[in-house]
């Protein structure tokens, strides 16, 4: 008999956005396939514990041999995909006369290329099965400039974009995709910057109207809602900004500050 059960594939798994994202998933009935540079040991516990069934494979998703490995992974796994979550990608911050051109380029390959590679390899797939919804997680910065991140800012720009095309091309062939934008969100790559006093909890939290930094679960929850074709079925080529309003507040700081 075959089996239905929905399979979820997700990079960057082992912790932030994409170990809750996987929990959240495997909760809500998906088996999860996860990459990262390390063993997400502690996603895997986490939803093994509550049930869940979980594989991962460890591998730099820039390179297109580990992307390739991956996917016949999943399918060898559990013969199907129904949903790809991009989620893996690295920060830089760096005045932009000062950013080398390996560096620029390092931050597109883990946070545009390898998307790319990912959707293409997967979409392949479920082109042939004529399902399927692929989730970028893009970012605010994807949709303003922020100084400092010359990089950071293009790549996400770029993912939305490639998010927009990919929509248009395959949404008549069964694949959804659809992109998350989250504001600042509570993780390890925040506390890192954090420490290195690049901002301050009050920096994000004066900015945004909500007066509070996204939680992982926060963002999760809106991969989840994309993921469910029963909610989302007829959403494509969709960014969903999920920024406490970081991006429809054009505020000036006294003024917003004075409506708290």
């Amino acid at each position: 008999m075959k089996d239905e059960r929905l399979v979820a594939a997700i990079t960057g798994g082992a912790q932030g956005i994409g170990r809750r994202t996987a929990e959240v998933l495997a909760e809500r009935g998906f088996r999860i396939t996860l990459t990262d540079l390390r063993q997400p040991e502690e996603t895997i516990a986490s939803i093994q514990a509550n049930g869940g069934e979980v594989t991962a494979v460890m591998g730099d998703i820039s390179d297109e041999a580990i992307v390739k490995t991956f996917v016949d992974h999943v399918y060898d796994q559990w013969g199907r995909a129904d949903v790809l979550v991009n989620n893996a990608g690295i920060s830089a911050i760096v005045p932009a006369e000062s950013m080398s051109g390996a560096d620029f380029r390092r931050v597109l390959d883990v946070n545009l290329v390898a998307p790319f590679l990912l959707a293409r390899e997967f979409g392949k797939r479920m082109l042939a099965a004529k399902s399927g919804c692929i989730i970028n997680v893009a970012s605010i910065a994807g949709l303003v400039g922020i100084a400092d991140r010359a990089a950071y800012n293009a790549s996400k720009h770029g993912l939305i974009g490639l998010t927009r095309t990919l929509a248009a091309e395959w949404g008549g062939r069964g694949i959804r995709v659809n992109a998350v934008c989250p504001g600042w969100v509570k993780t390890e790559m925040d506390a890192a910057d954090l420490g290195a006093g690049y901002y301050s909890d009050d920096d994000i939290t004066g900015r945004v109207p909500m007066g509070r930094f996204a939680t992982p679960a926060d963002i999760a929850s809106a991969v989840a809602f994309l993921a469910n074709e029963r909610e989302s079925g007829f959403i494509n080529g969709h960014t969903l900004t999920v920024d406490g309003g970081w991006t429809a507040d054009g505020s000036w700081q006294s003024l917003r500050m004075r409506h708290r």
